[in-house]
């Protein structure tokens, strides 16, 4: 939790007087003191908290930021995978942590945004408790069967689930993910029913899908890529106005019948509320550069997302807009958490 910089100031008896004045200043004077701490930012390793398990997207909007970031900082930033709990568990350990800049959140959209509408009294607020440092991707979401199931187009799933009523399954990466809630979403649209399977996290989920343990799922491009490449996994549609660069073959979902069915995912970095400015700004400063290197963008296309960068303020605004937007579907497709 934050802690307040007066309580911590040790003041000695004969000099009661001038520590009330100070205080009556509010502070301003000890100002310079702040920033001139801020300024030796950082000077110890850097952790970087990912809300899913590795082999997802969130995982990798994480190490694709974590070496260049390393470089830049001139200190080590760490990767720790904390999933579960759609997303609270990271969350939590970011939003306790000191405001100082070491412990960092590497978020999922869907769980900022949807996890919040979905889950009642969760011990975290995705505005409250988090000051926003950058968006790092963005990406569609691609459904994907199993390579084994007999359908090569979204009309056919869409068939075969009203022939077979309550036989499918779809993998999602937790309750309250975008993944939950955009299949539900096409279950409300096709008038079908396929059955949720969460997991902690995009890896686990595709490991299942890609034994055979679950039918399909949809998710965002990098972590399907390869094996859409290696015929494990068949592309159904693209959930966006335009097909990708790097699924040519893929329909989009205007041209698979289903034009509402644009949903996006973006990966973002959030530090804990009440941290300094000068280090958040210190942060988005060196991550916009990381991400307008012709690397990182080229890294981000050839995984089927995008390098989008928003800084604090834009990514706070943007947060809130989705956050409308997502409450209105959620409501819309009477979605519950289950």
């Amino acid at each position: 939790m934050k802690q307040d910089l007066h309580r911590n100031i040790a003041v000695p008896a004969r000099r009661k007087t001038m520590a009330a004045a100070l205080l009556a200043l509010g502070g301003t004077l000890l100002a310079p003191v702040a920033f001139a701490q801020d300024g030796n930012y950082p000077n110890r390793p850097v952790t970087l908290v990912v809300s899913a398990a590795a082999g997802g997207t969130t995982d990798l909007a994480a190490r694709m930021i974590s070496e260049p970031l390393a470089r830049a900082l001139g200190q080590a930033v760490v990767v720790d995978n904390r999933p579960g709990g759609s997303g609270s568990i990271a969350a939590q350990v970011v939003a306790r942590a000191k405001p100082d800049g070491y412990t960092l959140l590497v978020q999922y959209s869907g769980y900022h945004v949807i996890t919040p509408l979905l889950v009642k009294n969760l011990s975290w607020d995705p505005v409250r408790d988090f000051a926003p440092v950058a968006n790092i991707l963005s990406a569609p979401q691609v459904l994907v069967v199993r390579q084994s199931l007999p359908v090569k187009s979204l009309k056919e799933l869409v068939a075969y689930a009203k022939a077979n009523p309550n036989k499918l399954n779809y993998a999602s990466s937790g309750n309250g993910s975008l993944q939950h809630v955009s299949t539900e979403l096409l279950n409300q649209m096709a008038g079908i029913q396929i059955t949720h399977v969460p997991y902690k996290g995009t890896g686990p989920a595709m490991t299942d899908l890609l034994g055979g343990s679950v039918d399909l799922t949809m998710t965002t491009p990098p972590p399907l890529m390869g094996h859409i490449a290696a015929g494990k996994l068949r592309p159904l549609v693209v959930t966006s106005k335009n097909r990708l660069p790097s699924l040519k073959d893929v329909p989009s979902a205007p041209e698979a019948g289903y034009p509402d069915l644009d949903v996006s995912s973006w990966f973002a970095m959030y530090a804990p509320a009440g941290t300094p400015k000068p280090v958040i700004d210190k942060l988005a400063g060196e991550i916009e550069k990381i991400m307008r290197t012709e690397a990182f963008r080229k890294k981000a296309e050839e995984l089927g997302a995008e390098a989008k960068f928003m800084g604090p303020q834009q990514l706070a605004q943007y947060q809130k807009a989705e956050l409308v937007r997502w409450g209105k579907v959620i409501k819309s497709a009477d979605i519950h958490a289950e």
